[in-house]
Formats: C-alpha cells, structure tokens, sequence
C-alpha cells in the first residue's frame, strides 16, 4: 500500500516552516477573515480562512471558520501533520495547482489509518458541514474527515499519491478527468454514490513492479451507487458494501 502521503507531508511541513517569517505572530481578532501567507494558522475563529502560501496548523490548534475555506491557486493547506480540530460551517475549496491535506488519525486492525507526522499516536477532529470542491489539485489528502454535503475533485493530479479515506460523507462522492499516479478511495462511509470517471493511473504497481496501478476502491460503506467509467488501466478493490449497484469497471467489487 502506498505511503507516499508521508513524503507529502514532509513536503507541506518544510514548505510552511521556510515561509514562516510572514505569518502573523498573534492571532487575529474575532470572527475576522484570515489570509495565511505562511507558517501556522493559530487557533481562532475566523468568518473566512484564505490560503494563499505554505500554510500548516500546529499541534492542539483549534479553528473555526464561519464560512468557507479557500486554497489558493499554487497554495499548499497542511492539517493532516499534527493533530488539530478545524470545523469549517460551509465549504472547501482548493483551487488549480494547490495542495490540500486535512486529517491524520493512527492504524488500527485492518486499517492503516493516516499518521500524524508530528505525534503517530494522536488524531485530528475535523469537520466540513458543506462541500469539499477540489478542481485541478495537485495534492489532495482527506483522511478522518466528517463532511456534510458533498466531495468533488475535477482534474488535476502529479506523481504524489493521493489518498480520500476513513471520511464520513453525508452525501456524494465524484472523482473526474484526473491523471495521477496512485488514489486511493478506502474505508470511507458514504451516503450518496461514489462516481470515479476518466482517470489515468501513471505509477508502476508496487508488488510487480511493472505494468500501471489500478484505481484502488476498498472497504466502503456505500449507500447508493457505485459507478466507475474511463478508469485507466482499470479498477481494484475488495470489501466494498453497496446498497444500490456496482456498474462499469467496478461491478466486479461489490461485496
């Protein structure tokens, strides 16, 4: 299983440290909008969190943000590095080149969770009660999180893997017109349908060394649909249970 998440992480983690001399050294005042152009974003409640440097969020922090989260274009948002709490009461955005990383949480049986790089033993708590909206990323890391409408991702991809699992989502879940080099969908509990169409797959399997990874789709908890299209060079999975139906490239993982 791919781990390069971690490598990742390191990659967020020394960008937000060699900006940090932009950050704010206190916090801002209540309810305010925050634009993080580098380091830390400190504990506060915010009405809107811009990001538009290497930003990151340190460990016990503990956001809020009244309205929307928004990653820049070419922006780097780290809160998969250290356990935090971060409720944001309506949407994400990560927008065309950037990287977003929310939540970490330790392996347990059968699942090998998403580490905090900072402490392995302790877990994030993060929660979006509307959409996470992705479009042209270059990163994209969801690991533990609640989500209270829906998760999109248009196009985008690089040669970091990327991972979208232990996430509650209260709605549904599209992954489109994406080329990158692993994604992982596992473990997730999903409400609506989970729809994974025109993706191309550009890393080298991990156990033959040869030939393209498949997109990986195991042990959801799916509550209407499965539908996979334009996989390249196709689907794996197992463990998957699907209320509706399993069609395209992926019937073959129900069940």
């Amino acid at each position: 299983m791919k781990t390069g998440f971690k490598a990742l992480g390191a990659i967020l983690l020394a960008g937000a440290l060699m900006s940090g001399a932009s950050a704010a050294s206190a916090a801002p005042p209540r309810a305010q909008v925050y634009t993080c152009t580098g380091g830390s974003v400190p504990s506060g409640t915010y009405s809107q969190l811009i990001i538009a440097g290497a930003c990151d969020v340190g460990a016990g922090a503990e956001i809020t943000v009244t309205g929307n989260l928004v990653v820049q274009q070419g922006a780097v948002f780290d809160a998969q590095s250290a356990p935090s709490t971060l409720v944001v009461r309506q949407n994400v955005t990560s927008r065309a080149g950037s990287m977003l990383g929310l939540g970490c949480q330790p392996g347990q049986p059968g699942n090998s969770g998403h580490p905090c790089m900072l402490d392995e033993t302790g877990r994030s708590d993060i929660t979006v009660h509307g959409n996470i909206n992705a479009d042209r990323a270059v990163g994209l890391f969801l690991n533990g999180v609640t989500v209270g409408r829906n998760v999109s991702v248009t196009g985008g991809g690089s040669d970091i893997p990327w991972s979208i699992k232990n996430n509650m989502i209260a709605g549904n879940l599209t992954v489109r017109g994406i080329t990158e080099e692993w994604i992982g969908v596992m473990w997730n509990r999903i409400a609506g349908n989970v729809v994974l169409t025109d993706i191309t797959m550009t890393g080298l399997d991990d156990q033959a060394g040869t030939g393209l990874n498949d997109v990986f789709v195991v042990r959801n908890e799916i509550g209407r649909n499965l539908v996979c299209n334009g996989l390249v060079p196709g689907a794996f999975g197992y463990g998957n249970s699907i209320a509706g139906h399993a069609t395209g490239q992926c019937a073959a993982l129900a069940g």
